[in-house]
């Protein structure tokens, strides 16, 4: 069988037969489109399903979900840094294994990813069948297990179970709330502005439904402290929302 077609510098060798142990899905933050054509194609011929963006919002909102056995990141991205993505993804409990793509082989940028918590790393560019192994390495981890509860105070969000608790007592959330509540819980302590959020739940940064957000944002905010002595969910006035103890 000859080889593929290579594209963006990525020699697409001839692959093995799909995967037949497994079935593997796999995120891909890219913003070269060629290249995530590429490897699209690749994995599909694989057995691997590729989900691709190119927006780190929405990247920070699908890394949420458990069904991913592994997120191939790049670095430079359009959007933002795909480094603070890796970071925010460990500060939320994410264990999903993460695998740092990038054109910048710098030692210094090698150890920041692996100190962020990326689990693996690839330079561009790279032979398919390599990356493919890499990916697969990290998906039959015994210790790769998606998520976990996080945990702010009192506050319990399962991840997993999409539920979530205070001091024990089960909170009653409709699903646009847990989403939102799910995001200010990944980023605890941080600021989250409203583009952010905006973003996270309805994919786009307009501020079309900011009323309908500001009613969200409310009925969160009642769910979570009325009847507590401390407070977990903070207005920044004219910049945006910060859960924290």
């Amino acid at each position: 069988m000859p080889a593929s077609h290579a594209a963006d510098g990525v020699p697409c060798e001839d692959t093995p037969s799909a995967l037949t142990w497994q079935s593997m899905r796999v995120l891909l933050v890219e913003d070269d489109a060629p290249l995530a054509d590429a490897l699209q194609r690749g994995f599909s011929e694989q057995g691997i399903e590729l989900v691709h963006t190119t927006d780190l919002a929405v990247a920070r909102s699908l890394v949420m979900q458990p069904e991913w056995n592994v997120v191939v990141l790049d670095v430079m991205l359009p959007s933002g840094s795909g480094f603070d993505l890796c970071r925010d993804m460990r500060r939320a409990g994410l264990l999903t294994p993460v695998l740092l793509l990038t054109a910048r082989d710098a030692v210094e940028d090698r150890v920041m990813g692996l100190e962020l918590g990326a689990d693996d790393y690839v330079t561009k560019p790279f032979a398919f069948r390599e990356l493919v192994a890499r990916v697969r390495g990290l998906a039959r981890r015994p210790e790769a297990r998606r998520l976990r509860d996080v945990r702010v105070a009192d506050l319990t969000v399962d991840l997993v179970g999409r539920r979530a608790t205070r001091a024990g007592r089960v909170l009653d959330l409709t699903h646009k709330e847990f989403a939102l509540l799910e995001l200010l819980a990944s980023r605890s302590g941080e600021l989250v502005t409203r583009e952010t959020i905006a973003a996270h739940l309805w994919g786009s940064e307009d501020d079309s439904a900011s009323g309908v957000m500001d009613v969200l944002l409310h009925r969160l905010r009642t769910k979570v402290d009325h009847g507590f002595d401390k407070p977990l969910l903070t207005t920044v006035r004219g910049r945006g929302y910060r859960l924290q103890a």
